[in-house]
């Protein structure tokens, strides 16, 4: 009587913990509150998928729904999401959604602004303007570029303020040997006609006939004449060096060389104190590390705390109380999925279960280290294949069996898994999928019974069914 009064209050407590949890849990993701669904379309949903936490000004409203999957490129992603109903005042049909991150590496969420107060409420259904997340690697190409153009900048400032001397050096020297030989040659004419005046040397005898006279008088006539042009035009040129030198122009050209120079010295240090910011970022601190060290530590930790709760849910799949809701539920873990025991689970052998079955020739190539690599044409055809699920390619949990006919039993084992790893990791990074959704098993060559074939060579992709 006492045992069987003991075992009743156990079950009795038990059952009372376990509606009590999921009250808790059920009033945690306000699966009780009244709510509203609306949409919202992005060209790059940046890892955004079903379940992901939606925020109405900064506050906690409700989780995405459903992400549509577009038909062609320049389509959007269109993002249903439900917030809570008390929060609905707050959205309006000015109200802009966005993607966010939480932290650096954290998770990716929803957030929808505050409207106007003049705009009318956001009704049911209805569809907000999306804003495109910031790409940080985007910004850091851009850094890049703007380090780059600088330094282009001061490499042409520097030519410009050498070729700017030379062309004053040039200038000068020139003006200098025009004067000169001006006054050379004005020097020159007035020594002949002294002479011929005075009657010496040969041109002085030949004065002395009259005839010869006259016509020398005609020709001292005519050099004094050229004399006069030519004092004329070294007065010019003096007018004109003199001009110059009052106006300032060669004040003015060094000014302007100076303030060339002046900016180029600027633009050097711009570049140096962004190369210096960069150098500050990738410098070691006190105790050694570096920010990537510090970084990559904390994702390690992310990683850990992760794997714990992963741990604590597994327990309570196989505790006693609760293996049945999660049996019933259709609870699995994909992380470690054995071939025999894979063969045997009806869960993932059942025939309603979604296959595409793809050939080895379609997806890989041997590369230039002797291993296979998924070729360009392989992941046009992966997207071809996995267009026709549409949404539920981000709903449904997918395993990638990978298969291979090789004559050597070691290699069938290597070469399956290395395919079914190749084609995971392409899906993950392609279609942003949860990895915690996405499981690999190797089979060789050996397809499970009922799946339509009894050997294949390649890859069969399955979308799991949820169980009725």
């Amino acid at each position: 009587m006492n045992r069987s009064l003991m075992v009743g209050a156990f079950v009795a407590a038990g059952l009372a913990l376990f509606t009590t949890g999921l009250f808790v849990i059920g009033n945690r993701h306000e699966a009780f509150a009244r709510h509203i669904e609306l949409y919202t379309e992005f060209s790059n949903i940046a890892g955004i998928a079903q379940g992901a936490k939606v925020q109405v000004a900064g506050m906690d409203a409700g989780q995405v729904l459903e992400v549509q999957i577009p038909d062609s490129p320049p389509a959007k992603f269109k993002v249903k999401v439900r917030i809570n109903e008390k929060l609905r005042g707050l959205v309006r049909t000015d109200s802009v959604a966005t993607i966010g991150t939480e932290g650096v590496v954290g998770n990716r969420f929803v957030a929808i602004s505050a409207g106007s107060p003049n705009a009318p409420p956001a009704a049911a259904d209805a569809t907000l303007s999306g804003i495109e997340p910031t790409d940080i690697s985007a910004l850091l190409d851009q850094a890049k570029g703007t380090i780059q153009n600088i330094d282009t900048t001061v490499l042409n400032a520097n030519k410009l303020v050498t070729n700017a001397d030379g062309l004053i050096t040039s200038l000068g020297g020139n003006l200098n040997s025009t004067v000169n030989e001006v006054k050379t040659t004005v020097s020159n004419a007035n020594e002949l006609v002294t002479g011929l005046q005075q009657g010496r040397g040969t041109a002085g005898m030949l004065l002395r006939d009259e005839t010869l006279a006259e016509q020398v008088r005609q020709a001292v006539t005519n050099a004094q004449s050229a004399t006069s042009e030519l004092k004329g035009a070294a007065a010019n040129a003096g007018a004109l060096v003199s001009d110059l030198q009052s106006k300032g122009l060669p004040q003015k050209v060094d000014d302007t060389l100076k303030e060339v120079k002046q900016t180029a010295t600027n633009l050097n240090a711009a570049s140096k104190d962004i190369r210096q910011t960069v150098t500050d970022f990738t410098r070691p601190d006190e105790g050694g590390r570096t920010a990537a060290v510090t970084l990559r530590e904390s994702l390690s930790n992310v990683n850990v705390a992760a794997a714990n709760m992963a741990d604590d849910t597994e327990a309570l799949k196989h505790n006693f109380l609760l293996r049945g809701f999660f049996r019933k539920r259709g609870y699995y873990n994909l992380a470690a999925l054995s071939p025999d025991p894979y063969r045997k689970n009806p869960l993932f052998t059942a025939q309603n279960n979604d296959r595409a079955w793809l050939s080895a020739d379609q997806l890989f190539r041997t590369g230039a280290h002797g291993q296979e690599e998924l070729t360009t044409h392989g992941k046009s055809v992966l997207n071809s294949a996995l267009a026709a699920y549409g949404g539920r390619l981000f709903q449904s949990p997918i395993i990638i069996e990978g298969y291979s006919d090789s004559d050597d039993g070691g290699d069938r084992a290597t070469v399956s898994r290395l395919r079914s790893m190749l084609v995971r990791d392409y899906l993950q990074s392609h279609y942003r999928l949860d990895s915690n959704n996405l499981g690999t098993v190797f089979l060789e060559d050996r397809p499970p019974d009922g799946s339509g074939h009894t050997q294949w060579d390649g890859v069969a992709i399955v979308l799991l069914r949820a169980k009725p």
